[in-house]
């Protein structure tokens, strides 16, 4: 089993591989260690707009990849975050089994 850090980022790369590619660049760009003066605020205003999940253009989309770019400078964060999407993923393939 990989450490729970290289599980998150494998999922973080599976995950950007299925946006829509100018978001894709974005997210990469955004991840990048000289960017965390833009990522911070990014992270923020995506976890916003995905508790505002009811507004037009707005969605529950944004939740995941503000907390994605919020956990690339908070290691516990990032911690929880491998832990969650470890679960979800054995859950999702019970789903997918039956």
């Amino acid at each position: 089993m990989p450490p729970p850090h290289q599980a998150f980022d494998d999922f973080v790369l599976r995950t950007f591989a299925r946006l829509p590619k100018s978001l894709h660049h974005a997210m990469a760009w955004l991840r990048h260690p000289s960017r965390r003066g833009v990522r911070l605020p990014a992270a923020l205003l995506l976890i916003a707009g995905g508790v505002l999940w009811f507004l037009p253009l707005l969605g529950f989309w944004m939740l995941p990849l503000g907390l994605i770019l919020l956990a690339e400078d908070i290691p516990p964060l990032k911690r929880h975050l491998a832990r969650a999407v470890t679960w979800l993923e054995a859950c999702w393939k019970r789903v997918r089994r039956r």
